[in-house]
């Protein structure tokens, strides 16, 4: 069971109650006044989110080893989303538990996240094989010295 759930609004109900005790009605308009914009700040702060990610294509991020470095187990969705700056692209049946939710970046990289209630409970970062890179050519002191006659 979440216990943040019954947590905050036992909280937020026995806050109300000693605001009561101590100083009335101008102690719960206090304590009210202080919960309305504690939970402003949050709808506030996740609009921002969404509308950044609504600019960007869904499952693209700049830099998916980027990302990678700042997971951690039990990191909500809307903060994997805000570290990525775009909506994850949906790799599980819609609705069904646990969601895989990937981010790719333009070199092909990708990161695919499994969230267990809404909560990041394992990702993993895939890196495509670099291609095989030309031989070098010789350094211009050792192509001076290999030509006879001089």
């Amino acid at each position: 069971m979440n216990f943040q759930r019954v947590l905050v609004p036992v909280a937020g109900i026995a806050l109300v109650a000693v605001a009561w005790q101590s100083a009335g009605w101008p102690g719960v308009a206090l304590v009210l006044g202080g919960v309305v914009m504690w939970g402003l700040l949050h709808f506030t702060r996740m609009t921002q989110v969404l509308r950044r990610a609504g600019d960007r294509p869904i499952g693209w991020t700049d830099s998916a080893v980027m990302l990678n470095a700042r997971l951690k187990p039990g990191l909500p969705l809307l903060n994997v989303i805000g570290f990525a700056r775009a909506l994850g692209e949906l790799q599980s049946p819609q609705g069904t538990e646990p969601e895989v939710y990937r981010w790719t970046d333009g070199g092909g990289s990708h990161v695919t996240g499994e969230f267990v209630g809404g909560k990041l409970a394992r990702w993993e970062l895939f890196r495509p094989a670099e291609p095989a890179e030309a031989a070098p050519a010789p350094a211009p002191a050792a192509a001076e010295a290999a030509e006879p006659g001089r």
